[in-house]
């Protein structure tokens, strides 16, 4: 038992990968596309210096935030634009930062990062990370639903309870009244475990961010795409 205990307690070798800057750069940017949130990498002026496409298709919108004729990041006012470059600055110098840029009935949390740790100098980089739009647009959870046997009636469900919308409202988009809507929620319940719609809920929150797999809209983007942008 103590020859046992010994083997259990000895410690793992550290696992080795490839330092980060070895990597390719075309990988390392295939890899931003695939994950779901929207990605931006600017320099201390808010030059783009990478978007991944869900990060594009929010610049395309121009609702709070687009990419100006310089290739630099820029918001809808004046006011929001000071927040970004007042975030972006601070973060050039070690400083992180969450935003919520609001304007005209949108809502868009935006955290701020340096790339490179503070005692290493000026950065040369920030990333911005912008918060999903809609959860239920998560290719884990078309995953999640195969795995569970969900119907797709009960998958279109669980879409919005996870894009917050109550059951009444669930019923009046389908068409249905609302005790066929509780009977659904009852079989993903028993189907996925959950013990209630919160859980439920939960559960599609700690999914992997994988982004969908279909691009077509991200392929026109990128025929016009502003200048500054970088395309893998």
């Amino acid at each position: 038992m103590e020859a046992v205990a010994m083997v259990r307690e000895r410690p793992h070798p550290p696992v080795k990968t490839a330092k980060a800057d070895d990597l390719q750069p075309g990988f390392v940017l295939r890899l931003l596309d695939e994950i779901d949130y929207g990605l931006v990498v600017v320099d201390v002026q808010g030059r783009i210096q990478h978007a991944n496409h869900l990060a594009r298709h929010e610049l395309a919108t121009g609702r709070l935030l687009f990419s100006n004729q310089d290739g630099a990041v820029a918001a809808c006012n004046a006011q929001l634009g000071e927040q970004l470059m007042a975030a972006i600055q601070g973060a050039a110098k070690g400083r992180r930062r969450l935003l919520y840029l609001t304007h005209g009935g949108h809502c868009l949390p935006v955290a701020v990062i340096p790339l490179v740790h503070e005692f290493e100098g000026p950065q040369a980089s920030v990333m911005l990370v912008m918060a999903r739009q809609r959860v239920g647009d998560n290719l884990a959870l078309q995953m999640f639903a195969r795995e569970h046997c969900l119907t797709p009636t009960e998958e279109s469900v669980l879409r919005a309870l996870c894009d917050g919308r109550e059951v009444d409202e669930i019923a009046v988009q389908h068409g249905v009244a609302e005790s066929t809507v509780r009977t659904q929620v009852r079989s993903l319940r028993s189907k996925t475990g959950a013990h209630g719609i919160r859980q439920l809920v939960q559960s599609v929150l700690a999914l992997p961010p994988v982004v969908p797999a279909l691009r077509a809209e991200d392929r026109g983007a990128r025929c016009g795409a502003p200048a500054g942008l970088r395309f893998v």
